[in-house]
């Protein structure tokens, strides 16, 4: 298949429109919205053909309370590595969605996956947890193309959500993802739209 310009254009405007999402409608998802979410990770590329991605979906009002905890408890603790004026900003930012996206998913790399037969990974073990996250990326994209927003949150004690879920002990957190509707569509960062840090663009090196 041979792809166009104007396809070229179109993934550059999804790319801009790409954002972490912090503000949802709690509008719950249909479930072919959700499928295709589904389908955008089985078609990710992995190290050795590993598929070391695991993925559980939070449904539970209780467990659910207890990852909004852990969050708050992280969050004050990270708040105490600023000084006083930086605290002030960090504390006005809103860092999650937890409260009211509909649909959120714990998602996990399985360090020891025995699909692969280790191909890959020999040197450079950190190729799963890669491998998962070009998976999360590739649901992040589909999401937007469905006017659907993802929230990345890495504010939380990931031992303590293993041990919340009661996961398998070779599962590393990767990424907890909240994703819904967002309440309003913005193409600049959140960071960068309150102050805290401009969306910048970096220069590649040569050598």
């Amino acid at each position: 298949m041979k792809f166009t310009q104007s396809d070229t254009q179109s993934i550059l405007e999804l790319l801009r429109w790409r954002r972490d999402v912090r503000h949802f409608r709690s509008d719950p998802l249909p479930g072919d919205s959700i499928e295709t979410l589904m389908q955008a990770i089985a078609l990710a590329p992995s190290v050795g053909n590993s598929r070391p991605w695991r993925i559980v979906r939070i449904k539970s009002d209780e467990i659910k309370e207890k990852i909004i905890a852990n969050h708050g408890k992280a969050n004050t603790a990270a708040s105490l590595k600023y000084n006083d004026t930086e605290r002030d900003e960090y504390q006005a930012l809103k860092l999650a969605g937890l409260k009211e996206a509909p649909l959120q998913l714990a998602i996990f790399t399985d360090i020891n996956p025995s699909a692969g037969r280790g191909l890959g990974r020999q040197t450079m073990p950190e190729t799963l947890t890669y491998s998962t996250v070009i998976a999360i990326h590739q649901l992040w994209l589909i999401a937007r193309t469905l006017n659907v927003g993802v929230g990345w949150i890495s504010i939380l004690n990931a031992q303590k959500l293993n041990e919340t879920l009661k996961v398998d002990r070779s599962w590393q957190l990767t990424a907890y993802l909240c994703i819904g509707y967002p309440a309003y569509d913005d193409d600049t960062p959140e960071l960068h739209r309150t102050g805290w840090q401009e969306n910048t663009a970096k220069e590649w090196l040569e050598r």
